[in-house]
């Protein structure tokens, strides 16, 4: 049997952060240079206040709002759900599949070390999820 794998193993890079007072096109820049879906937004000591994702940035678009003038603050997912480093892949597919989002911000002891994100698992992660899934749907 294969050893799922645990989030310190999926993270690949250092985690792309702003401050809350960052603007929402700083934000879609960062993204785009960094080719990221998601910004986690934290506070001076690196503590995870929010998440800020390309459908966040669809949404406000389509509301009408300016995002050189709209700050993160304002829009972000507040206090989203978020995995210690010990958990599993598989943890984290669940997290993701139940609360509908692509992301999962990986946090140390109050510290932000990581995000990983649904294009970061391997197909063995996503096949046991549908096992599982498949068997919760049937019981």
């Amino acid at each position: 049997m294969t050893k799922l794998r645990n989030m310190c193993d999926i993270i690949r890079r250092a985690p792309i952060t702003l401050p809350p007072g960052a603007t929402v096109q700083q934000a879609c820049e960062s993204m785009h240079q960094h080719r990221v879906g998601a910004i986690l937004v934290t506070n001076e000591q690196h503590h995870l206040l929010g998440i800020f994702t390309g459908r966040d940035a669809v949404r406000l678009l389509a509301e009408g709002r300016n995002p050189a003038h709209t700050h993160l603050e304002l829009v972000m997912t507040r206090s989203p759900i978020h995995l210690p480093p010990g958990h599993n892949a598989l943890e984290a597919l669940h997290v993701m599949h139940d609360g509908g989002f692509r992301h999962v911000p990986v946090v140390d002891h109050g510290q932000v070390i990581g995000v990983v994100s649904l294009g970061d698992f391997r197909h063995f992660e996503h096949a046991k999820l549908d096992e599982q899934t498949g068997i919760w749907e049937r019981l």
